[in-house]
């Protein structure tokens, strides 16, 4: 597939009409997350220079989204002083620390229920620090590495507040550089519309240790958002698929089940690259959606996937 050639992407492009209905849509999906009141109309309105009736601090929080949303494709994913620009443009007036690290402790809250608790702030200067030098370095597809710095970075929870808006920019960012296409993708959008399960699976994620399952839901998320652009272009015969296929531990587990049901949680450790703890955590979660059945004795037994 030649992404140049993509025919909405085309369109996007040469049409700024596309491009700021999507730019304005994705404002509004990332702040509606959180809890920002103002309709799409509004976020629209406000973006136009119009007066709306609506809360200070959230017209506030769409100019200064849209401030940072235009700027981004002259910023440096893998710039330190740059995400902390992105940050100050985006929380300028909103807190008192925009643009700097918090001073003080943080969690993350879905509603009243804490989902997790950040790093103490004296460690974050050094940690995302150490994030961005993952970053550079890190051979991952770019696909898996935006999702991977997404995990890490609302883990570490750098500021005081902004941290979805930042990082969820900053993943857009991130694979804007890699291929200019995702600059009018709207997975923000996407997200917001599973919300709940987007807090579920940060929660399970920490609770776990590991980002993987937070990874395939964000993939997840890519790959809806390049299907509504697809069907959108339907006279294109595109797959887009192909494009982002970058197959998870759980997928090569279930695709390596369905050529040998015998193999041993050891083997397939060996074969996908990962520990027996997490092939059995894998397994587990499978077996828990219904994906595979365990049929006999650990010895003697096999697997078969569900189709």
């Amino acid at each position: 597939m030649v992404w140049a050639e993509f025919g909405y992407y085309g369109i996007m492009r040469s049409n700024p009409i596309l491009r700021r209905e999507n730019q304005i849509r994705t404002i509004h999906s990332s702040l509606a997350i959180e809890q920002n009141t103002l309709t799409l109309e509004q976020v629209t309105d406000v973006i136009s220079g119009k007066r709306i009736l609506g809360p200070p601090q959230d017209i506030r929080e769409v100019k200064n989204a849209y401030e940072a949303y235009e700027r981004v494709s002259v910023l440096d994913p893998y710039s330190l002083k740059n995400l902390l620009l992105a940050h100050k443009i985006m929380m300028e007036g909103l807190v008192k620390e925009a643009g700097s690290f918090r001073s003080g402790n943080v969690g993350v809250y879905a509603g009243a229920e804490l989902i997790h608790a950040g790093t103490p702030a004296k460690y974050v200067p050094d940690l995302m620090k150490q994030l961005f030098m993952w970053l550079k370095q890190s051979k991952y597809h770019p696909l898996v590495k935006s999702c991977i710095f997404h995990y890490e970075f609302e883990f570490i929870h750098p500021f005081a507040d902004g941290n979805g808006r930042t990082g969820r920019l900053w993943q857009s960012l991130i694979l804007q550089k890699w291929k200019d296409i995702f600059a009018w993708i709207p997975v923000e959008t996407l997200v917001y519309e599973h919300q709940n399960e987007y807090y579920k699976v940060l929660q399970r994620a920490d609770h776990a240790g590991d980002s993987t399952e937070f990874v395939a839901f964000m993939l997840r998320m890519i790959r809806d958002a390049l299907k509504e652009i697809s069907e959108t272009d339907s006279e294109k015969d595109v797959t887009i698929n192909v494009a982002i296929n970058v197959v998870t531990n759980e997928e090569k587990i279930v695709a390596l089940l369905k050529q040998d049901g015998s193999m041993s949680a050891n083997m397939l450790a060996k074969s996908v690259g990962i520990t027996h703890r997490q092939v059995q955590r894998i397994l587990a979660k499978l077996k828990d959606e219904r994906r595979v059945v365990r049929h006999g004795a650990n010895k003697n037994g096999y697997w078969k996937v569900i189709e």
